[in-house]
């Protein structure tokens, strides 16, 4: 019986640590572009309008990279990839023990970022 008891103490240490991740995730601040402009701005000594410009023509030129060839690269931080998720059939299917009719889903095209290994190694 003592097996059992401490491997719920266990469990609930599992999901106590989890749910104070997830607080300190709701905590957390997001930069915004103007604040990620400003940033820059200041450590570059430019203007503010000139860096979000080229925040906008990063953004426009990523987009159509990644439409076209399907791979952008942005050195140092990510890299961002189209990936095909091929269609699904309709029928039943067993979901949580429960058998579920499930709609048929085309294939779709799909974007991911996925972190360079410079900026994995910093963590």
């Amino acid at each position: 019986m003592a097996p059992m008891k401490a491997m719920k103490a266990m469990k609930a240490g599992k999901v106590m640590k989890s749910m104070k991740a997830m607080k300190s995730m709701k905590a957390m601040k997001f930069m915004t572009k103007t604040a990620l402009a400003d940033a820059v701005a200041t450590a570059c000594d430019l203007k503010r309008s000139q860096v979000s410009g080229v925040l906008n023509n990063l953004a426009e030129v990523a987009a159509k990279h990644v439409k076209s060839d399907g791979i952008f690269t942005v050195p140092g931080l990510c890299r961002i990839k189209t990936r095909l998720k091929k269609a699904t059939k309709a029928g039943k299917r067993e979901i949580f023990g429960e058998v579920r009719v499930v709609k048929a889903k085309p294939a779709r095209t799909v974007v991911k970022a996925f972190p360079v290994a410079a900026l994995k190694s910093q963590f």
